[in-house]
């Protein structure tokens, strides 16, 4: 199932993302989280890349696995990140030897040691020119891309991000997930301005439920997304309170969801951080309001 398609038509379209686990507790744990939303009838799941490719070999094994073992529809992140064309190409032959339909194509977070981006030898500086080298190469993927909101910490402001945006639409990229946002007003302003400039494929939200406050301020801290003041002064007031915190998070995010579905969201993609419990109390809360309807 090509995912753009499954977001243009259908009722909204949910969908987790998952990372990587490094070890084989791990790994059972992802899938009983995986069997947990099953029920749920998610659109898709996707399968994130470790930086320089240190998670590939999993992300390849586990991508198929979950659509050959649980039915429900995978992708694939693939970056840039220490990758020259001849191992993006090998990679890319793998994925599709693994039958993999859909791709996430992004530039990557440099690794930890690396204050800034340094493309491989015979690389890509961005995420477009990766979705390019898919394309040229004669590829099938229905590939996907990354698009920020509130901009890209790395980004000269929004009208810059609406041109690097522009040019990702342009070199393949099919549909958008946006970074995690707690407020919606960033996404209505983007895709406002999204469209205007020309942009018509899918824009789907990313939302990340608030289940840890030291967790959630080190997030923002490297994506840069604005936490609101009323939202950090009430997590404030539950600190010392871990279930307090999971609730008040499950339920910002409820209503975030809702907000974004009502006025139009395609569907929206929950980072879960490999655990599905605020994830799955969410989509449900919405599968009932939907079905109300």
């Amino acid at each position: 199932m090509r995912i753009a398609d499954r977001l243009r038509s259908g009722p909204p379209c949910f969908s987790f993302e998952f990372f990587p686990p490094k070890s084989e507790e791990g790994v059972t744990q992802l899938f009983t989280t995986l069997k947990e939303l099953a029920d749920l009838q998610p659109g898709f799941v996707s399968v994130t890349y470790g930086a320089g490719g240190s998670t590939r070999q999993l992300t390849i094994e586990l991508t198929s696995a979950i659509k050959r073992e649980t039915g429900i529809e995978a992708m694939a992140h693939l970056t840039c990140v220490g990758h020259g064309r001849v191992e993006l190409a090998e990679i890319l032959e793998r994925f599709k030897s693994a039958g993999l339909e859909n791709v996430l194509a992004l530039r990557g977070d440099p690794p930890k040691d690396q204050p800034t981006f340094t493309p491989a030898p015979d690389g890509f500086s961005h995420g477009n020119e990766l979705m390019q080298f898919i394309r040229a190469r004669g590829y099938d993927f229905c590939i996907g891309g990354a698009c920020y909101p509130e901009a890209h910490l790395e980004a000269e402001g929004l009208d810059a991000e609406i041109e690097h945006t522009k040019r990702k639409v342009a070199d393949g990229a099919e549909f958008l997930i946006t970074q995690l946002f707690f407020d919606n007003a960033f996404y209505f302003h983007f895709v406002e301005r999204a469209r205007k400039a020309g942009i018509t494929c899918p824009i789907v939200p990313g939302l990340m439920p608030i289940t840890n406050i030291a967790q959630i301020e080190r997030i923002t801290r490297m994506c840069g997304a604005t936490v609101p003041m009323r939202l950090r002064l009430a997590l404030e007031k539950r600190k010392d309170d871990p279930e307090a915190v999971l609730q008040l998070g499950v339920a910002h995010a409820t209503l975030q969801a809702a907000d974004l579905l009502a006025n139009g969201a395609p569907g929206v993609h929950f980072y879960t951080l490999n655990r599905s419990r605020a994830s799955r109390m969410i989509v449900t809360a919405l599968q009932v309001q939907l079905s109300a309807r």
